[in-house]
């Protein structure tokens, strides 16, 4: 890496790309909260449909037996 590049790690930034940077960084885990949303509705989903499952089927067994 030339050092040029090295020192633009450390310069400061000014307010208007810190506004920038933080702006992306809120719309990154807005993102990832809203992938955690739908992860969790789909074991909902799942569950629920697991529950009436194995219900229909213990009501079946019991009828049988």
């Amino acid at each position: 890496m030339k050092l040029p590049k090295l020192l633009e790690v450390f310069k400061m930034l000014t307010p208007v790309q810190a506004v920038a940077l933080e702006l992306k960084e809120a719309e990154f885990a807005l993102l990832r909260a809203e992938t955690g949303v739908e992860y969790a509705q789909a074991l909902v989903v799942y569950n629920r449909n697991r529950i009436k499952r194995l219900k229909a089927h213990l009501t079946n067994t019991e009828e049988v037996a």
